[in-house]
């Protein structure tokens, strides 16, 4: 029996003039709009990036630096204050805006359930949505289609769920191309082993240095017909060096930019030991942010990609572990130590899981 078509209201999740009523809250709201740009400061609100003081360049505005925390105290986020020019501020954003979120989310059930829908249509794209002059009417589950439906400027239009989130992000990069018209920010592949050469000295902050600007610009040209041609040698090249930003980013504390470059070379690594490296460093920086759920998924895809066992294994036994999967964490650890990984480094998670399951780890060693 084919499943019952759905219909739901959008009516009391409707974001419409969610910026502006914030604009009422905050200071200097109208002077911030003018130099950051309304939607670019409409974008930092979105992403969690919180301006904390401008430098304003009246002779040069690309000059004008913007000083900012990403992140709150509340949600453990990154309280580095960090600094960027405007250009490169704008940049970030947009590129945290499109990277992919690679998140499974539960249909909705109900129409009552304001939140599975938020969650399923995806709360960045509810409060990208009215930017652009979009207002949400509906939602309709029929199978395995998903429509939207929406009035645009006040002419009602649907679209299939995924197709109206890729318009979306297709006029978020039109807007940074809106605000750089004369400039296109180069990618010199050749930094790629300056890089590696500054990380054996782990010098991370050179590497920022290096290839701090490459993420934005990445993110939006893999959607471009030339991105889309390019070869998998420079594919390749490209992921490497953001396995490497991702990397120093991870190691100066920043994990919430460390995972946007992590999942922006996933894209484009594709497959095989570049995207392996890329989901084992991922799951790596979510383990190391107290995220041990999240990151079982993307290390048990950097061993799908042909990772090796005994870097990848003693990672996804301790994300087992904190998530208290004591058996699989086991599994993991005994698989760690038959392929070679150091049993000193895993001798404390042994340690953990014997006192939690006792004589019980005893028994199953026994049969196993």
């Amino acid at each position: 029996m084919p499943p019952l078509k759905k219909q739901f209201s959008l009516e009391a999740l409707r974001t419409d003039g969610w910026f502006e009523r914030i604009g009422e809250t905050i200071g200097g709201f109208q002077a911030l709009c003018e130099i950051i740009g309304d939607r670019f400061f409409a974008f930092s609100i979105i992403v969690g990036t919180r301006i904390t003081a401008l430098t304003i360049d009246r002779r040069s505005p690309d000059q004008t630096l913007v000083d900012f925390v990403v992140g709150s105290e509340d949600d453990n986020g990154d309280l580095d204050p960090q600094r960027l020019t405007l250009p490169d501020f704008r940049r970030r954003l947009v590129g945290a805006l499109l990277v992919e979120e690679d998140k499974e989310t539960p249909i909705p059930e109900s129409e009552d359930d304001g939140e599975a829908i938020q969650f399923f249509i995806g709360i960045r794209y509810l409060l990208l949505a009215p930017l652009f002059g979009y207002s949400l009417t509906s939602l309709t589950l029929d199978g395995d289609e998903v429509e939207l439906g929406v009035s645009h400027d006040g002419t009602p239009e649907s679209f299939e769920l995924d197709a109206f989130r890729t318009r979306i992000r297709s006029h978020v990069r039109e807007e940074l191309d809106r605000s750089t018209p004369s400039t296109r920010s180069s990618i010199d592949l050749s930094k790629v082993g300056e890089a590696e050469t500054c990380a054996a000295r782990s010098d991370w902050s050179k590497i920022v240095a290096m290839l701090g600007s490459w993420p934005a610009p990445l993110a939006i040209f893999l959607r471009t017909p030339e991105g889309q041609m390019l070869s998998p040698e420079a594919r390749t090249l490209i992921a490497k060096g953001l396995s490497l930003l991702g990397l120093a980013c991870v190691n100066l504390g920043d994990i919430e930019q460390a995972e946007e470059v992590f999942r922006i070379g996933i894209q484009y690594a594709q497959e095989g030991m570049a995207a392996a490296d890329l989901f084992r460093r991922l799951g790596e920086a979510l383990l190391r942010d107290d995220r041990p759920g999240e990151a079982i998924g993307p290390l048990r895809r950097a061993m799908a990609f042909g990772a090796f066992p005994h870097e990848v294994m003693p990672l996804l036994g301790r994300a087992f572990l904190r998530r208290g999967r004591y058996v699989a964490a086991v599994a993991c650890l005994k698989d760690a130590v038959a392929f070679g990984a150091p049993e000193d480094e895993i001798i404390d998670d042994i340690r953990e899981i014997e006192a939690k399951l006792g004589p019980v780890l005893e028994d199953w060693r026994s049969h196993y």
